[in-house]
């Protein structure tokens, strides 16, 4: 079978203008190469570290915002395209959130975990991200909770959420702290 790439951005979240992220590309193998592509224009062969590599956003403007995916290539073959990364700077006018998870950061396979995020401004929604996934989980308004239940080891890692206001437009509050939930 053809390999897979994952793609996703560390920290995860909407980016504040100025601020940076990093773009990392994983696939399983490492003989190859990864290329960068934006809105569908190749911007680059990335260095790569065995089987990832990583592109540093660092005083990002707006012109960053895009779809973003890399293509895995082995002598000039492409092998995979990973999912598009949709990023997104802006300014950032809101404080973090707090993120919170019950009943604790360790916890046992098949357990219910909630995560709780917690934000000082009446806010339309918030994001759930864990770390290496290209997906955000939108929390609800009406309990701003996340629930798992019966977690596996898969969903072990590193948390954080982000919140956002619709006002005349979206108004995006700072990423919370990172969190770690280690499944057992």
């Amino acid at each position: 079978g053809a390999p897979t790439i994952s793609i996703f951005l560390k920290p995860a979240g909407v980016i504040p203008s100025g601020g940076s992220t990093t773009i990392c590309c994983s696939c399983q193998l490492g003989n190859g190469n990864f290329v960068l592509y934006k809105d569908g224009h190749q911007l680059r062969t990335l260095e790569q570290t065995g089987s990832r590599a990583e592109f540093l956003i660092s005083n990002a403007t707006y012109k960053d915002t895009g779809i973003y995916n890399c293509h895995y290539l082995e002598g000039g073959t492409v092998l995979a395209r990973s999912e598009g990364l949709d990023v997104i700077v802006t300014g950032i006018h809101l404080p973090a959130p707090d993120l919170s998870v019950l009943p604790g950061h360790e916890v046992t396979a098949g357990a219910q975990v909630i995560f709780r995020c917690t934000t000082r401004h009446p806010s339309t929604g918030c994001f759930l991200y864990l770390e290496g996934q290209i997906r955000a989980e939108l929390l609800e308004r009406e309990q701003d909770d996340y629930s798992f239940s019966h977690v596996q080891k898969g969903d072990g890692g590193s948390y954080s959420c982000q919140c956002f206001t619709r006002n005349v437009s979206i108004e995006w509050s700072a990423v919370s702290k990172t969190l770690d939930l280690v499944v057992r």
